[in-house]
């Protein structure tokens, strides 16, 4: 049997891992990938504990492009056996290609490339893809993240040549991850969820269900351990910290090296190199945004008033890119939401934490053109407002999902795992929100059976490992190989490896 692994950035490590633990615990030695950064590549080169074959990277395969004759017969045929039905998702999944994200910081918007080019960088990826399926023949593809060209492209190609696919999830519980076929919902637990519920009333799931569930009820907490508002910049005083003359002088020296050893890095000509001078202007554009604030823009919390809410989304993000493409755009979200809203209604909008230094005042101000709008403090956290809306609204977000656990009704524009619950409405046309925020608001049909049963077949087809600390430790090699032991185990069952 041979893999096909995803490793982008942090994740080379985290899969490479995996990797080992298929090799000296299942016996599959053959393997190939598709690679983000030249420092990836170089560890994947150097080290001796598997010996991949082909590994193509994405930087490399990128540079094509500038010297490829355009093949539009080639791209035609491209679109009709792999189009959605169009070619435009796999370019616009590209938060580098088509906003200049990453190598530099949001709010930038800007696509570097002409049309034609953009033409060109997906024929070079296709073909690269095509090459080395052709000549590899996977029997299954592994990844995380897809979110670019090269990785949409080979997700799709593998799913239309009947390569099996596993994507690596978060369950949404705290250290909990699964598998799923799917990138748009956990294949595995809608599998239990609808055909094996009778079952799972009695497996020792459900009690975990129940029990999470309770605790979740008494004390909420994130199941990711650092999306708390307190984690990050959420305040004027924190956003300036790093004028404080030690932090001060320590980023600049870091600041300084950087400079330095730009000038030999072997990645300082890829199209997603994050320069150190592109990372200065971005840094003090940011702060002096930070200085002027968004403070006064904030509105006070009135749990005692009817309100929808909608937290603001992290972007640009995969979740949105790949899962929402149409509804990407959340400031006209967010109009629309609130004139679909009962007369009397407020709709009250918070931050993601992660987004408070970075967002320009003027999306607020667009937020607020609409009287029924509410911008509430980033720094009250979701839990200060779940358990007084009367209805959340969100694209992608986790705030759905908990909401659901304090049983309230939730709308959805994207396309998510929780989506296959029964009592969630997912808006696929914004002209029928109106009618979906009605019929939430006044025959909205909780079902604690239902989220019992779905929630114990998450656990059932999870496994423990705090896979987000084991990303942030390449460094330790064999210490990954142990912690993703489980998770590696989980695939081998996958794969009918045991």
């Amino acid at each position: 049997m041979k893999g096909c692994l995803v490793l982008q950035r942090r994740f080379a490590y985290v899969g490479h891992a995996v990797a080992r633990n298929l090799k000296e615990r299942y016996g599959v030695s053959e393997f190939c990938g598709y690679v983000y950064t030249r420092q990836s590549e170089a560890f994947l080169k150097s080290q001796t504990d598997i010996s991949y074959g082909a590994l193509l990277v994405d930087e490399e395969i990128h540079e094509r492009y500038k010297t490829e004759p355009l093949d539009r017969a080639y791209l035609a045929r491209l679109e009709e056996e792999y189009g959605l039905p169009s070619l435009w998702p796999y370019l616009t999944v590209d938060r580098v290609l088509m906003s200049g994200q990453l190598v530099r910081e949001y709010p930038h918007d800007k696509c570097r490339y002409t049309h034609e080019e953009l033409l060109r960088i997906i024929q070079v990826h296709a073909k690269a893809v095509e090459r080395m399926l052709d000549e590899e023949r996977p029997d299954f593809l592994f990844c995380s993240v897809i979110g670019s060209v090269g990785s949409l492209l080979l997700l799709r190609i593998c799913q239309k040549r009947g390569v099996k696919v596993l994507f690596v999830n978060t369950g949404c519980i705290r250290d909990r991850w699964l598998l799923s076929e799917d990138n748009e919902t956990f294949t595995g637990v809608d599998r239990l969820f609808t055909q094996d519920r009778a079952r799972l009333k009695h497996a020792p799931a459900r009690k975990q269900a129940e029990d999470f569930l309770r605790a979740f009820r008494e004390r909420p907490i994130p199941y990711i351990k650092t999306t708390t508002p307190n984690q990050y910049p959420t305040s004027r005083r924190k956003q300036f910290k790093f004028l404080h003359p030690k932090k001060g002088w320590r980023s600049f020296s870091t600041w300084l090296k950087e400079v330095k050893t730009s000038r030999t890095d072997p990645s300082r000509h890829d199209y997603d190199y994050i320069g150190p001078w592109n990372y200065l202007r971005d840094l003090v554009k940011r702060k002096a945004r930070n200085l002027i604030g968004a403070a006064d823009l904030y509105d006070a919390f009135d749990p005692n008033e009817d309100f929808a809410f909608f937290p603001l989304h992290y972007e640009p993000e995969v979740s949105l890119l790949l899962q929402a493409p149409y509804y990407t755009d959340q400031a006209h979200l967010i109009k629309q939401i609130a004139k679909s809203l009962p007369v009397q209604m407020k709709l009250c909008v918070k931050e993601h934490p992660t987004m408070v230094e970075y967002r320009p005042r003027r999306f607020y101000q667009e937020l607020k053109k609409m009287p029924n709008v509410k911008l509430l403090p980033p720094t009250m956290t979701s839990y200060d407002i779940l358990p007084h809306a009367k209805l959340i609204v969100t694209i992608t977000g986790t705030s759905a999902w908990e909401g659901t656990f304090l049983k309230k009704p939730v709308i959805s524009f994207g396309h998510w795992f929780y989506n296959s619950l029964p009592f969630i409405k997912y808006c696929g046309e914004i002209e029928m929100l109106p009618k979906l925020v009605k019929e939430q608001l006044t025959n909205f049909r909780y079902d604690e059976e239902a989220l019992l049963d779905f929630i114990a077949a998450i656990f059932e087809e999870s496994v423990e490992v705090d896979l987000y600390d084991v990303w942030n430790h390449p460094e330790d090699a064999d210490g990954q190989k142990r912690a993703v032991a489980a998770f590696a185990d989980l695939l081998a069952r996958k794969l009918s490896l045991v």
